[in-house]
């Protein structure tokens, strides 16, 4: 299938690994122009490397926390200089500390708003104009099942990523009519270092091992595996695409059966 991004210009953040990374890498094979943005220089290098040596498409690389509001207008000032314009944004983040509510100080909700929310409305309010000049765009948020069914231990993701869900449920009926979808894409339990970390904290907190966390994460799932990235960058991809003109405000869920509610 065609999915009609060729030559359009994506800016995906957090893309130096895991869901990000898979992201990037999906829509370069679709031949897509990349602006990537990370925290680690070596680790967006290494992502480069990769992406180019695989695929006849440019892609630029910004170092930038994008919690910074400054960070995120460098790298939009990055991705204007080099492309003159962003067609596809896909907002995502390094997930907030796990651990219950009374574990968690006030900074560390700080930190995760202004990670989580923040930065996609920032980078949001960077790129429209653009796209709605120009009559077609795409913003994609990362989130999570937690904003659908939360998962618990997960409270500041729980809390925040429902926050990005409202933002982008309503901005999508501002948007339509100038050709600008706004979705978010809700990733299940998936084989990443996150996935790694939150098995290794809840192991400390119940008592237990990683293995036994994963093979309880495992248990949940009907399709009794964790997801790949590249499982779930495919559904990012579709959304990016020509083929998804008439799909907007939509939540959609990448996580093997594991949310159980009808809606």
């Amino acid at each position: 299938m065609d999915l009609g991004i060729k030559d359009k210009v994506a800016l995906v953040t957090a893309s130096s690994r895991g869901l990000g990374r898979a992201v990037a890498e999906e829509l370069a094979a679709e031949g897509a122009n990349l602006v990537l943005c990370a925290r680690s220089q070596s680790s967006l290098d290494e992502t480069v490397r990769a992406i180019t040596g695989s695929s006849a498409v440019k892609v630029i690389s910004v170092v930038a926390d994008i919690s910074d509001p400054a960070a995120v207008e460098r790298v939009w000032a990055c991705a204007r200089d080099e492309f003159g314009r962003v067609d596809i944004l896909v907002n995502n983040a390094g997930g907030p500390p796990a651990g219950p509510f009374e574990a968690h100080p006030p900074s560390a909700w700080t930190d995760a708003w202004r990670l989580t929310f923040e930065s996609a409305v920032n980078m949001t309010r960077s790129v429209l104009p653009g796209m709605k000049q120009r009559l077609w765009g795409r913003i994609i948020n990362i989130t999570s099942i937690a904003v659908k069914q939360p998962v618990d231990g997960l409270i500041l993701s729980n809390s925040v990523r429902a926050a990005v869900t409202g933002f982008a449920r309503t901005l999508a009926n501002e948007v339509a009519t100038y050709g600008v979808t706004v979705n978010n894409v809700m990733p299940g339990y998936t084989l990443t270092d996150r996935i790694a970390h939150l098995a290794e904290s809840n192991a400390t907190r119940r008592g237990t091992t990683v293995a036994a966390e994963i093979a309880a994460m495992e248990s949940q799932i009907p399709m009794r595996r964790l997801g790949t990235p590249k499982e779930f960058a495919a559904m990012v991809a579709f959304l990016a695409s020509e083929r998804a003109t008439y799909t907007t405000g939509a939540s959609i869920p990448v996580d093997g059966g594991w949310i159980r509610s009808l809606l």
